[in-house]
């Protein structure tokens, strides 16, 4: 697999492609497929449960599932999902702003930053809330935490321990990044959305009991 700005290199070897043609044949199973096809068994919720403490402590081992074209297709539109996430049609969230009137002229609201998924609201700070976000954008994580979560933790004041650093280098402040930090959470829950919505459907497809693995 090959990204943009990146020189051609193989992800795949030619070892692992000829594991995967003896199983499924050489039609349409390419490096890139492959790729994809791991990509997807590396998000199916059904084997990182089964396989949860193989996971912790060695390589993974990729499963021959049956249908190699499905599961190629899911990684691919996956990828496309997760690389491309600024580029995706923000999710259709709902703003809500209630200034408050007696905040003194030219400073900002208190950033809160908090979620609430099972009201499917943020709250970004004292004036502004964002609803409309379905309970299962949440489920999408990046390791023990969503990926909406994720968003809101990299957006948060903190303070350097350091005494110097605090002093002459934390210039950050949330109400510089505000509006650019919705824009990205709309765009992060279209994300979230759509990768649950791929990954239920792996759920439910059937496969055999045990499976030979590469």
């Amino acid at each position: 697999m090959v990204f943009p700005g990146d020189e051609a290199t193989d992800n795949v070897t030619d070892w692992g492609l000829n594991k995967f043609t003896a199983e499924y044949g050489k039609k349409g199973v390419t490096k890139d497929a492959i790729f994809a096809y791991c990509y997807a068994v590396l998000h199916d919720p059904v084997y990182r449960e089964k396989y949860a403490l193989n996971l912790k402590r060695e390589f993974p081992r990729i499963p021959f599932y049956p249908d190699f074209a499905q599961w190629a297709a899911w990684g691919e539109a996956l990828m496309a999902l997760h690389i491309g996430y600024e580029e995706v049609a923000p999710w259709p969230v709902e703003r809500i702003d209630t200034p408050d009137p007696k905040r003194a002229e030219g400073s900002h609201p208190k950033p809160v930053l908090k979620s609430h998924p099972d009201k499917g609201l943020v709250v970004v700070d004292a004036d502004t809330q964002i609803t409309g976000i379905p309970r299962e954008a949440w489920n999408y994580r990046l390791g023990n935490r969503s990926a909406i979560d994720w968003v809101l933790d990299q957006h948060k004041e903190k303070t350097p321990r350091d005494a110097t650093i605090r002093e002459k280098f934390n210039t950050y402040r949330f109400a510089d990044y505000k509006e650019s930090m919705i824009e990205l959470l709309a765009k992060v829950v279209r994300v979230s959305v759509d990768t649950v919505a791929i990954t239920e459907a792996m759920r439910a497809s059937e496969r055999p009991q045990s499976e030979a693995a590469a």
